[in-house]
């Protein structure tokens, strides 16, 4: 079942902050007011160049997420959804 664009915009799902971690907030410079700790571990971080975030691949070849929030933001849990449903297979 689809779920429509924007059906979980303002819903708790969508969002979680854990403050009381010892990485919060694990991004340098990112709004802790709005920052989501949902997907703590970027479910598009396999997708490697195709993950549509913020990343460089280092000299030995490591992805390097570091400088990528798009995950972390209130506002993009549709957009992650989305893009694991593209690439699901299905």
């Amino acid at each position: 079942m689809a779920q429509s664009d924007m059906e979980w915009m303002g819903k708790q799902y969508s969002f979680f902050s854990h403050r009381n971690c010892e990485y919060f907030p694990c991004h340098e410079g990112a709004d802790p007011e709005n920052f989501s700790c949902l997907f703590c571990y970027c479910p598009l971080y396999l997708l490697g160049d195709r993950c549509g975030g913020n990343f460089r691949f280092t000299e030995s070849g490591m992805k390097d997420c570091s400088g990528c929030t798009i995950p972390h933001k209130r506002e993009n849990y549709g957009r992650i959804t989305k893009i694991l449903q593209e690439n699901s297979g299905r």
